[in-house]
């Protein structure tokens, strides 16, 4: 009888084991790492300029040229990562960019400090492409919104904790230290990421048949076969209206970002009469906020998505909402006789932009496929175009009209950013649009 109902007995089902979790929280610290080397250099910037003379129009070519190497290689290293998959490439990229965070101290003028964040610049392009085409094959549609969110919450997380800490660390150390330590920090991450990630499930010795097969089925068919291997589409991608849009869209989100990471800090000190101590706390609290619109943005998507089914709607109300948002609240910021009351107008704006920021990656994901790293890489180049430009730009506005105009223009993006999301269409894969005759379904 024992026999027969050992026979009888239902097997035990598998748990699936959480490989992807831990290489979503890997990406998180990669994402947090390269904001804090991006930052660094606006939070060091009074002292560099000092040091070495340079003048504001300047240092705003210090500030814009990263952007122009970021935007110039964006392609090229999301298409490196397609070709011969993001383990590989996202190492070298790392190491890369981490090398010039170091080589940072070692320049004398402004026109090796430019030469060499030009250079920072060009390795740091492959990273969110490759981060992104990281995740492609391992997260399920139902948590792409989260995990886009929550990566880019760390590169918040780490762009707000970045001001105070140099802050401390040049106060102790000099401008130099921070470099070293965040060049120090990539190079172990990078370590790390090329012994413990593997470009698929299947390839991954921690996976077990339970989350290969539920991410196998839960992802189109070749999104976990062999089509790192595969041809790029580059003329149906390029060739895709949505694809402009989209990029166009990731323009106005990053011109009017950047701007935070960037020129925030001098904002502070020059219009609200900060001290270098209370300019590094207050420069981190709207990167704070946006820290808390990055997660909210990618949860409630996904949750509208899990409910509603579909997944135009979930990506467009969020985003839609958090344009607006920014479009409101920062003319009321720049208009507010009370500096504390400009920080949280700031701040609330910092947290509407936020907002859309996960949702727009998780968007390179619903109609890049398992091309999303070359998708992603030509929404973030028109990104970083905007990015420079609004590092550039900035100077000349502020020396033509002064700082309430240059804030002014970001109400203005965001403004035009939701309405541009509002012709985007999350449930059409952009390299199918060419092939195929078949009308969206899920919008």
């Amino acid at each position: 009888m024992s026999g027969i109902a050992a026979v009888d007995a239902p097997a035990p089902t598998l748990r699936p084991t959480r490989i992807r979790h831990v290489i979503l929280w890997l990406t998180v610290l990669a994402y947090m790492i390269t904001y804090m080397d991006r930052v660094v250099i606006s939070v060091t910037g009074p002292l560099i300029q000092q040091e070495y003379g340079i003048s504001n129009r300047t240092w705003g070519w210090v500030l814009g040229v990263f952007q122009i190497g970021y935007a110039l290689f964006q392609i090229p290293g999301g298409w490196l990562g397609d070709r011969f998959g993001p383990r590989r490439v996202l190492t070298v990229v790392v190491v890369w960019w981490s090398g010039f965070t170091a080589l940072t101290t070692a320049t004398w003028s402004a026109g090796s400090l430019i030469a060499c964040r030009f250079l920072f610049g060009c390795g740091e392009a492959g990273a969110f492409p490759n981060a992104t085409r990281s995740l492609s094959r391992w997260m399920l549609p139902s948590e792409r919104g989260f995990a886009q969110g929550v990566t880019h919450a760390g590169a918040r997380l780490g762009a707000a904790l970045t001001p105070v800490l140099v802050v401390w660390l040049m106060l102790h150390f000099g401008w130099r230290a921070p470099f070293q330590i965040f060049a120090a920090l990539g190079l172990v991450w990078a370590a790390i990421w090329y012994v413990y990630y593997r470009d698929s499930p299947q390839q991954h010795a921690g996976t077990n048949a339970a989350e290969r097969d539920m991410i196998a089925s839960a992802l189109a068919p070749q999104a976990t076969g062999r089509a790192g291997k595969a041809k790029v589409p580059w003329r149906a991608i390029l060739s895709s209206p949505q694809l402009w849009l989209i990029s166009a869209m990731y323009f106005c989100y990053a011109y009017s970002i950047n701007i935070f990471l960037t020129w925030f800090p001098k904002y502070l000190s020059e219009v609200r009469d900060f001290d270098l101590a209370r300019m590094g706390l207050f420069a981190s609290l709207p990167l704070m906020a946006g820290v808390i619109g990055d997660v909210a943005g990618g949860w409630i998507s996904d949750r509208l998505l899990h409910r509603s089914g579909r997944v135009t709607f979930a990506r467009r109300s969020v985003a839609v909402v958090g344009f607006l948002l920014a479009a409101v609240a920062i003319p009321v910021a720049v208009l507010s006789g009370s500096s504390l009351a400009s920080v949280g107008w700031f701040a609330l704006a910092v947290f509407g932009l936020e907002l859309t920021v996960g949702v727009s990656w998780a968007l390179t994901l619903d109609v890049g496929g398992v091309f999303a790293g070359s998708v992603s890489a030509v929404m973030n180049t028109f990104g970083n175009i905007g990015g420079a430009l609004a590092a550039v730009i900035t100077g000349y506005i502020l020396h033509w009209s002064g700082w309430s105009m240059a804030m002014y223009v970001l109400a203005a993006l965001s403004a035009i950013g939701g309405i541009l999301f509002l012709r985007i269409d999350a449930s059409r894969v952009l390299y199918e649009e060419t092939r195929t005759e078949e009308p969206s379904v899920a919008r």
